[in-house]
């Protein structure tokens, strides 16, 4: 029998799960027509589990007190069992799916098989989906979005013809994937002698830098809202309709910003909306964002892994207008890029990860209590994907929150088209519906800026 050990990062995510949030990467995929079930599970089986041996091994503790998880191979493993067909009842529409995959939110997934299942379901208005339910403890979300673009292709015919679907770039997570790289080599950079002797200033910003950056993630604390409160068990999905990418482009461009910018400023504008509807005063909201720090040109290990930084960002929901929200998102995205942060929060993520079970949960518990949840941008394939035959429409896909976090946010762009995705805790944000129609709004409101910007 085979196995590897758990890594101690893993670790931390194996052993947070929690009633109020499980520690479960969800993922949907839209399809603009039914999956042929038996090339599905061909690919399924060469790319995903001949490639990746933890999809067929469940992670076991020894019996002594402090043994290490280990992912071991489960015996007469047939993945099939981890594949469960549906069919929605009518009207099959956006509403029903929701409600179907906001069923699974809170339902663990089983300790006595492989941390993972996918759905495919039928009875669709349009097309038919996938959903699909990953253990953080296998991979980083962005690992797992490479992982499953990997069982993609760019052509309908390439799964039979003997093409292979790796061709899917490795993907990060926005304007942010190359944060470590430009950082990294300043912090490490920074602290050898060479460097030391020629220039002592930079030395000396780069340790107000990091003091800086330790400074922001201990004080920043997560502000009374409409979105703080104690999380409960169960939880809602709501997602938007394909977005024109080049609206979003057009605004980025006229203001001198990125997309991501346009993006993650439109998720403060729907937040400042939310509170004040909710009759609050709107406040400047924080929210954590996974950046990757695997080298971009390699593939992924066949042991996958958690291999993931984190910034804190602070929304700049507190604002009243969407341009002046526009402006100040760009500004602290650049602030941002030009730190040192994510190496930090990445060898904090190391340390807690070998500091044991309780202490690790209660640091992980502590700063995430410093955000009301995380944001992850995904730029997806810029041209249309195939699955097994089958065009793929769009996707999402959600990283879990830790401590109480309420508010999951997952933007996802591809083939020319943006999508949105809500993940919110009923028992503090219960119409997340209103999130989503406030998202669109500050969107219409960045296109007037816009058009006003042209007539001048």
């Amino acid at each position: 029998m085979r196995d590897h050990r758990v890594n101690p990062v893993d670790a931390i995510w194996l052993n947070m799960d929690r009633a109020h949030n499980l520690m479960v990467i969800e993922c949907v995929l839209f399809l603009d027509g039914p999956l042929d079930r038996a090339r599905f599970d061909r690919v399924v089986q060469r790319r995903l589990i001949d490639a990746y041996p933890v999809f067929s091994r469940r992670p076991v503790v020894g019996s002594r007190r402090r043994s290490k998880a280990r992912w071991r191979d489960v015996p007469g493993f047939d993945f099939t069992e981890h594949v469960r067909e549906v069919r929605l009842p009518a009207p099959g529409d956006a509403a029903s799916l929701q409600a179907y995959v906001g069923g699974f939110l809170s339902t663990p997934l089983p300790r006595d098989r492989p941390l993972w299942d996918i759905h495919l379901i039928d009875g669709l208005d349009e097309g038919s989906a996938i959903y699909v339910r990953l253990h953080h403890a296998l991979a980083d979300g962005i690992a797992l979005t490479q992982v499953l673009l990997s069982l993609t292709d760019v052509t309908p015919d390439a799964d039979v013809s003997g093409g292979h679907g790796t061709g899917a770039r490795h993907h990060g997570v926005g304007d942010l994937v190359a944060v470590a790289r430009r950082a990294a080599p300043e912090v490490t950079g920074a602290l050898r002698p060479a460097r030391v002797r020629a220039s002592t200033l930079a030395v000396i910003r780069g340790v107000l830098s990091g003091a800086g950056v330790l400074g922001k993630l201990v004080l920043t604390r997560n502000p009374r809202s409409a979105l703080v409160g104690s999380a409960g068990p169960h939880k809602r999905a709501v997602w938007s309709d394909p977005i024109d990418l080049q609206l979003i482009k057009d605004i980025a461009a006229t203001s001198q910003a990125t997309v991501n910018d346009v993006l993650v400023s439109a998720l403060a504008g729907a937040l400042q909306r939310y509170q004040v509807e909710r009759g609050a005063r709107a406040v400047d909201i924080p929210t954590v964002v996974p950046v990757n720090l695997r080298p971009m040109h390699l593939p992924l290990p066949r042991e996958l892994g958690n291999r993931f930084a984190l910034v804190l960002l602070v929304l700049p929901s507190g604002l009243s207008s969407a341009a002046e929200r526009l402006a100040e998102t760009k500004r602290r995205m650049d602030r941002i890029k030009g730190s040192p942060e994510p190496v930090m929060t990445f060898a904090l993520i190391q340390t807690i990860g070998r500091l044991g079970r309780r202490l690790s949960s209660a640091l992980v518990a502590f700063f995430g209590g410093k955000a009301c949840g995380v944001t992850t941008n995904v730029p997806g394939p810029r041209e249309p994907r195939f699955l097994a035959g089958t065009r793929i429409t769009s996707l999402l896909g959600w990283v879990p929150g830790s401590a109480h976090q309420t508010l999951g946010t997952c933007i996802f762009t591809y083939a020319g088209t943006v999508r949105v995705g809500f993940k919110t805790d009923t028992a503090v944000i219960a119409d997340p519906d209103r999130i989503l129609a406030a998202f669109h709004a500050e969107i219409d409101d960045l296109s007037r800026v816009l058009a006003a910007a042209g007539r001048r």
